[in-house]
Formats: structure tokens, C-alpha cells, sequence
């Protein structure tokens, strides 16, 4: 079970300040909605998720939403207890506008050596605190990078590719800044796989790449889950020899990683984490390998 505590709170705070309705979770919490109202152009049917869990406003979302929403949590179950946390090796968090704001001189100082952030979903949505989270963590000295929530349902994934590099998900070698994430998982406002065919989210999946890389240099690094990679692109082999893996597992021991990928570089273990200088919970991360190897995946250096 991968429900925790955390995904109930954020849509309890979501239904205390917006009268009842359920939208967002996770991704951490407490901060003002982003501005995605009123972008109706991305706006999708009613999610075909139980009535009980909530659904997202476009723009909304976060990483590892989709995966909640349509695995059915219920909203007052409790926390789960990953205990104890592989909290070894070098660790890392990713954020979004539902953090609300964060002390990052705290959280370096709390051992935290990399960050990635949202930066962009679909074609239109930019992240409200980016702009403050992005200089600021590189200022105290964390590694940051930006990801980019996919919609492959509102156009294509080259058309998403250049809206991400444009709006935060560009590269430098400065030894602080990470590649691009591509957060690919199920669809937390419909159907899991967007509409699309296994064929279909290949050529998408592959036209962000080829487009990402065109305009950064760099490899996109896919965030996802197996169940949704195995299913949505059909046990599909061809990112593995480009695309270093994040993997989402909230669990302990070792994480379950898609087809066709031989390893994880990242791994996302729990999103009931708690690191000084956040308020509220937050997903937690471990990269594989050491701080020299996290530093040549900045500097894209072998």
C-alpha cells in the first residue's frame, strides 16, 4: 500500500480553503493554488478515479499523484510506516508549489544534497513558486534541478519539450544544475495512459527526448512507476540506453523498476518524509551512487 498521510492532508487543506472540493495532493503542501484556473484549453473531463479520493485541477498536479489518485486512496487512511527509511548514500527531495516555502540553507544543512522541482505541466502551467524555489536552493548550495509534469493528452511531446525548456527546465554546467525530469505517470485527471496507444506514447515519449536534448544537450531523466511505464508504453526498451531512471516505489529494501530499464539512478522510496526547513511532509530520494557520481550527472561529464 502506498497511501500515507501526507496525500490525506493535502486534500484536507484543499477542502478547507476552497469550501469542500477536493483538488491537489502531495508533492508536499501548504501554499497558495497555482495559477491554473481560467486555462481551459488543458482542461480534461471529469478524472475517472473513486469518488472518495479527490480529483486535481489542471496544473495541479505533482509527482506521484496520478499513482494515488488512480490506485484509490481513501482519504483517512493512516500513515504508512516505512521504518526504517534508507536514508543512507546520498539523499534528495523533490518539491512543488504545495510545499509552500521552504528554508533551503535548513535542508542543505539537514544533509540534503539535490533537489528537483516542478517547473511546468502540459503546455501552459508554471509552477508558483518555482521562480523563488529555483535560486534559492542553488544559492545554499543543493543541487537543483526542474521537472516537467507530461500531459500527453493536450499535445504533442515536442510541443512540451520546448515549453519546459523554455519556462525552467534548461541546463548549464555550473556543478549545481541537473538535466531535466520528465514526470510520466498515470493521468491523475483520466484515463491512466492519456488515450493514447502503447505505439502512440513511444513516439511521444521520444519526441520530447529527441526534442529536450536538441535544445539543452542533455538526456531528459524519466520519473516514473513500472506499473504505468509497463502498461502505457508496453514493456517498451527504448529509453533505457538514453534515459537515466527515477523510479517511484514507496517501500522499503529495493525499489521494482520498469521494463526494459537495467537500473535506477534515482529512487523515490516515500512521500512521508520530514527534512528541516519544510513544513509537512515530503517526498524523500536516493541517488544511486556517490556525491562525485551525482556531480558528473550535473556536469555531464563521464
Amino acid at each position: 500500500m502506498l497511501f500515507t498521510r501526507s496525500l490525506s492532508r493535502r486534500l484536507r487543506w484543499r477542502m478547507a480553503t476552497l469550501g469542500g472540493v477536493f483538488v491537489a495532493v502531495f508533492g508536499i503542501l501548504l501554499t497558495t493554488p497555482s495559477a491554473a484556473a481560467g486555462a481551459s484549453s488543458e482542461a480534461a473531463g471529469p478524472a475517472e478515479v473513486p469518488e472518495d479520493v479527490g480529483t486535481l485541477e489542471p496544473g495541479e498536479a505533482f509527482m506521484g499523484a496520478g499513482t494515488a489518485i488512480h490506485e484509490g486512496r481513501a482519504l483517512d487512511t493512516g500513515e504508512l510506516s516505512l521504518d526504517p527509511l534508507d536514508t543512507t548514500g546520498v539523499q534528495g527531495i523533490d518539491i512543488s508549489h504545495w510545499q509552500g516555502a521552504i528554508n533551503w540553507t535548513s535542508v542543505r544543512g539537514a544533509g540534503i544534497q539535490f533537489a528537483w522541482m516542478k517547473a511546468t505541466e502540459g503546455t501552459s502551467f508554471k509552477d508558483s513558486r518555482f521562480n523563488t524555489n529555483y535560486p534559492a536552493a542553488h544559492g545554499a548550495g543543493v543541487i537543483r534541478g526542474a521537472y516537467h509534469f507530461a500531459r500527453p493528452d493536450v499535445s504533442n511531446g515536442a510541443t512540451q519539450a520546448n515549453y519546459f525548456a523554455s519556462n525552467g527546465g534548461a541546463w548549464s554546467r555550473d556543478n549545481l544544475t541537473l538535466p531535466g525530469v520528465l514526470d510520466i505517470e498515470h493521468n491523475p485527471y483520466g484515463a491512466q495512459c492519456y488515450g493514447l496507444s502503447t505505439t502512440q506514447m513511444r513516439t511521444w515519449i521520444n519526441d520530447f527526448y529527441n526534442t529536450y536534448k536538441s535544445r539543452t544537450t542533455r538526456d531528459i531523466v524519466i520519473y516514473t512507476t513500472a506499473s504505468w511505464w509497463n502498461t502505457c508504453t508496453g514493456n517498451w526498451t527504448g529509453m533505457s540506453a538514453k534515459a537515466p531512471l527515477w523510479v517511484a516505489h514507496w517501500t522499503t529494501g529495493s525499489p521494482t523498476i520498469p521494463a526494459g530499464f537495467p537500473t535506477w539512478t534515482v529512487w523515490q522510496y516515500t512521500d512521508s518524509g520530514s527534512i528541516s526547513g519544510i513544513s509537512g511532509n515530503v517526498d524523500r530520494n536516493k541517488f544511486n551512487g556517490t556525491r562525485d557520481r551525482l556531480l558528473a550527472l550535473a556536469n555531464n561529464t563521464p
